[in-house]
């Protein structure tokens, strides 16, 4: 046994070891939590609250590097043996399907305790544990149905191109990201949340503020946010005429009618500004970047292509690899979109101190750091900090 292949197999120890010993320290934190609630928090903390989901965003990647090393290196050729007395065409969705399963069962503790009982602990959520789960499995079923829908029609390109692949596949992105777009608010999203118009005075005020843009059409929806959580957020999504501007109830409820309509002006800078196209834009481009990244890893480190599902995980593992490379250059394009939209709405409003209160308000009730640290931000963050949006604003 070469050096070489022992390296390889201990850190593959190391990675599974990790995976399986993380997932059961969360499960045992989740199980009990389920039997008797954590405490909440003493205080709001914002810092203390950053810097936890700071340190659960590094661990987050760990895990994920740890987990998908030992799925692609150390269960993707047994179970791809396995399934090979399935048909051709069933193979490959059958063995995302199983991934898919066993990637729910070992991080359910983890995801409940990091999504669920941490928000409650901190104070911005009030959702029962019922309930949480609930959306989950609906989570989970979704993405079921999109996983196997997405790897069988790959996996029918890859046996009819299994060298051009990767160009036909950039190729569909944009339709497919431009179909999603359309699909996700229209049948995703009321699976969460309850979607209704916005009426009275604010609606008035919003559809003024459109019609100044030519986009009085666009669709302006209130939604149910604090279902999940008690954090304000709005957002813009659509295309081909599908656009909506979803605000959600804590914001609607918790801001004064001006900063919400400087929110609201935000995001139709989104709207006006062609933000989802230019979205649509900017992850054809990262995927087109990932697949190629990945593939040319993929016949150096093996000397085949995407020849099994099996090949198609360790892809996965190389693909990974390459978006985290490409997660700073795409949230620096992100956070540009951003103030952009923050630019837009204060020409729009002309109401700086509305814009700074709402910014202000949204830490608050957020629990959001106004200043986190510099890596934290080039790495991770796909809005500016609320301090620097603040000071663009005071110096305007």
């Amino acid at each position: 046994m070469t050096d070489a292949t022992t390296i390889r197999k201990a850190a593959l120890g190391a990675a599974t070891g990790f995976t399986l010993g993380y997932a059961a320290v969360r499960a045992l934190h989740a199980l009990r939590d389920l039997r008797a609630p954590y405490p909440a928090r003493a205080g709001r903390d914002p810092r203390r609250y950053g810097a936890e989901r700071r340190a659960l965003t590094i661990a987050g990647v760990v895990r994920g590097f740890a987990a998908l090393a030992t799925t692609a290196f150390a269960i993707a050729d047994p179970l791809d043996h396995a399934l090979r007395p399935l048909p051709r065409p069933l193979r490959a969705p059958v063995f995302a399907l199983a991934v898919l399963a066993l990637d729910t069962v070992r991080d359910a503790g983890a995801d409940y305790v990091e999504g669920h009982v941490l928000e409650r602990a901190y104070g911005t959520s009030e959702q029962t544990a019922g309930a949480w789960l609930a959306d989950q499995a609906k989570g989970t079923a979704v993405g079921a149905v999109v996983t196997a829908l997405l790897v069988a029609l790959a996996d029918a390109v890859v046996v009819r191109a299994p060298r051009r692949w990767p160009l036909i596949a950039i190729a569909a992105t944009p339709p497919l990201l431009a179909v999603a777009t359309v699909i996700v608010p229209a049948f995703v999203m009321p699976l969460f949340n309850k979607y209704e118009p916005v009426t009275g005075e604010l609606e008035e005020r919003i559809r003024a503020l459109a019609a100044r843009y030519g986009v009085g059409d666009a669709a302006i929806l209130r939604f149910d946010m604090s279902r999940q959580t008690k954090k304000a957020n709005a957002f813009v999504t659509g295309v081909l005429g599908t656009e909506r501007i979803a605000l959600g109830d804590t914001l609607v409820e918790g801001f004064a009618p001006d900063e919400t309509l400087f929110v609201v002006a935000h995001e139709l800078g989104h709207y006006v500004r062609r933000d989802p196209w230019l979205g649509i834009a900017v992850g054809t481009g990262a995927i087109a970047a990932t697949l190629l990244a990945a593939d040319a890893a993929l016949r150096r480190t093996t000397r085949r292509g995407l020849t099994s599902p099996a090949q198609g995980a360790r892809l996965a593992f190389y693909a990974m690899a390459a978006q985290l490379v490409l997660l700073p250059l795409t949230n620096a394009v992100s956070r540009a979109m951003e103030r952009r939209a923050d630019t837009f709405a204060l020409a729009a409003t002309n109401d700086r101190d509305a814009g700074i209160r709402a910014f202000r308000r949204l830490g608050e009730q957020n629990l959001a750091e106004f200043e986190p640290p510099r890596w934290s931000e080039l790495l991770f963050a796909s809005h500016p900090s609320l301090a620097s949006r603040i000071r663009a604003l005071e110096e305007t």
